[in-house]
């Protein structure tokens, strides 16, 4: 169970994510969209191509960097509930691009953002 401080973590590190995201000058079509399958973090869109990415906050290390949280059972259910998400809007894409942006909280009260592009 993930607990009121977790969850508050990770929506301000999809809020700093998405804010980045649109200064990159993507257009964001949906966050936190769930399904069956799984959820997904940003819908984006640049032009012809559609980017579904995956935002992961840690306020430190200690378990982990953000991006090790990216598993390829984790993109298995990212990519299905992509599919799901085609479905209900009904709409197709030239192509889809699968990224992860990590959201990092230094002990200094820094935050550090990466983003991988083409998962």
């Amino acid at each position: 169970m993930v607990d009121v401080a977790e969850r508050t973590l990770g929506r301000q590190g999809e809020d700093l994510a998405c804010e980045y995201l649109e200064r990159l000058g993507l257009v964001v079509l949906s966050r936190n969209w769930a399904c069956r399958d799984g959820e997904l973090d940003a819908v984006c869109t640049d032009g012809d191509q559609l980017i579904v990415v995956e935002v992961k906050s840690r306020s430190g290390v200690a378990f982990g960097g953000p991006l090790e949280a990216v598993t390829p059972e984790k993109l298995a259910r990212v990519r299905k509930a992509t599919q799901r998400w085609l479905m209900a809007y009904r709409v197709g894409w030239v192509s889809i691009r699968y990224d992860a942006i990590s959201v990092l909280w230094t002990p200094e009260g820094e935050v550090r953002l990466h983003h991988l592009k083409g998962l």
